[in-house]
């Protein structure tokens, strides 16, 4: 079979297509199969039948990019073609995240419903201890909708409780400032995304890191926001986050209710009066992982349960 393709008009697109010394069409010929020649502002494209299609379905997402100012490496474009490998689909289902560096795969069955649900649904609440996954798969899952056009933006915040939200007291202009709340999400983007385009993504507004404070007033319109460490608002800071969301936008809202870090004993967190007063609405889904979703250091869950049986009412002290 032969399929056809335009090539962009110009040069420096085109390279950035073929790669250096055509290193991405050298790949796509040794994975895919197939024969790539380009002619006359044309690319034709030889090969197997679901081959073919693979291929132009891969080139076809890599010109959108580079028209978005994306860039490519190796590892993004395998995950590229994994992504419109055959069974894709049904690794999606089965909780798979194809993100620019990583195929990221749910380790248990929560891990893969709280992922099914941020596909589903305009607005989740991932409820959970600290190394279940929550903030990690949300940006995962932020990253692949930002690369595979389902949004035009990410906005990542959290609030910043220790500073009492009085972020001009720290030094630093806005971003050096708010970086520190927001290193657990930088860690995880710096797993998925290359360095070269994180920075790209950062000086294009394409994905936008800001406390909570500074969302009042906005629409946040085909975007993919993910609030962080949810506990530590008020109920009114969350209804204000929440009234943000705009036309095919989305949001993660992701905390662990047992870490309340509010000033004052009485306070009230807007994250379990949110899910308090949400739950069952039709487009919002609630995932409560627990103990046994958490991977990391396995010391980790054995500290979580010591604490969960300490906090029991009638415990002896």
């Amino acid at each position: 079979m032969r399929s056809e393709i335009n090539l962009p008009p110009d040069t420096d697109r085109q390279r950035l297509l073929f790669g250096p010394n055509d290193s991405h069409f050298r790949l796509l010929r040794a994975e895919l199969g197939v024969n790539l020649v380009a002619r006359r502002g044309r690319l034709l494209v030889d090969g197997e039948e679901n081959s073919v299609s693979r291929a132009i379905n891969v080139i076809e997402r890599m010109l959108e990019a580079i028209d978005k100012g994306q860039t490519f490496v190796t590892e993004e474009l395998s995950t590229l073609m994994e992504r419109h490998s055959e069974g894709a689909e049904e690794s999606r289902a089965a909780g798979v995240v194809f993100t620019d560096r990583l195929r990221i795969t749910a380790r248990t069955p929560n891990q893969a419903a709280y992922i099914a649900h941020i596909r589903d649904k305009a607005l989740v609440f991932g409820l959970g201890p600290a190394g279940s996954g929550k903030t990690y798969l949300a940006v995962a899952c932020a990253v692949e909708a930002l690369r595979y056009g389902e949004v035009k933006r990410v906005v990542l915040t959290r609030p910043a409780v220790e500073a009492g939200e009085h972020l001009g007291f720290l030094p630093g202009d806005l971003r050096e400032k708010v970086d520190p709340y927001l290193k657990p999400i930088y860690d995880a983007l710096d797993d998925m995304i290359s360095r070269r385009q994180l920075l790209t993504y950062v000086e294009s507004g394409v994905l936008e890191v800001a406390p909570l404070a500074y969302m009042r007033g906005r629409t946040l319109s085909r975007s993919f926001v993910i609030l962080d460490e949810a506990q530590n608002t008020t109920p009114g800071q969350m209804k204000m986050l929440l009234t943000r969301l705009g036309e095919q936008s989305r949001c993660v809202v992701t905390g662990d209710p047992t870490q309340v870090d509010l000033a004052g004993s009485g306070s009230t967190s807007g994250l379990a009066h949110a899910v308090d007063i949400l739950s069952g609405i039709n487009g919002i889904g609630v995932m409560r992982l627990t103990g046994d979703d958490i991977v990391r250091h396995p010391l980790v869950k054995d500290i979580v349960q010591a604490y969960d049986r300490d906090s029991q009412p009638g415990r002896a002290r």
